[in-house]
């Protein structure tokens, strides 16, 4: 690469985070993120320029709020802000708890007992299956 786009990429990324702190803190967020994520610097540019793009199309509000969407579902690219954004779910509040993604206890949780018998090992007999080979 030649020096002085060599010079040009080395200065780059700070550039695009100083752009991006004019917008706000998540804003900057989201962009190092991309950044600080990419094997080359230089795969991250285009999207995080599109980020900035993002604030003339919907506004900065938006797309500050939209950001700080994206940092608390840890989804920072440039597709789940245009999304969040054409949708307008920016608006909705964030979730503040953490629930579990499956409840603990339920009756309609089976349990390893019934995919097989205790004594045999083998899967479970099945009424309606009669080409199960356990007996039960």
């Amino acid at each position: 690469m030649p020096k002085s786009q060599r010079e040009h990429a080395e200065c780059m990324p700070q550039r695009l985070i100083r752009w991006a702190e004019q917008n706000g803190p998540n804003t900057a967020g989201v962009n190092v993120h991309i950044l600080e994520r990419r094997i080359h610097l230089q795969h991250g540019f285009h999207a995080c320029l599109g980020i900035l793009r993002l604030s003339k199309q919907h506004g900065e509000e938006r797309l500050e709020a939209a950001c700080q969407h994206t940092l608390a579902l840890d989804a920072c690219s440039y597709k789940s802000l245009e999304s969040i954004l054409r949708q307008g779910l920016e608006r909705l509040p964030l979730a503040r708890q953490n629930l579990p993604l499956l409840p603990e206890e339920h009756i309609n949780l089976r349990g390893p007992g019934y995919y097989h018998c205790p004594e045999k090992g083998a899967p479970q007999c099945y009424p309606t299956r009669p080409w199960t080979s356990c007996k039960p």
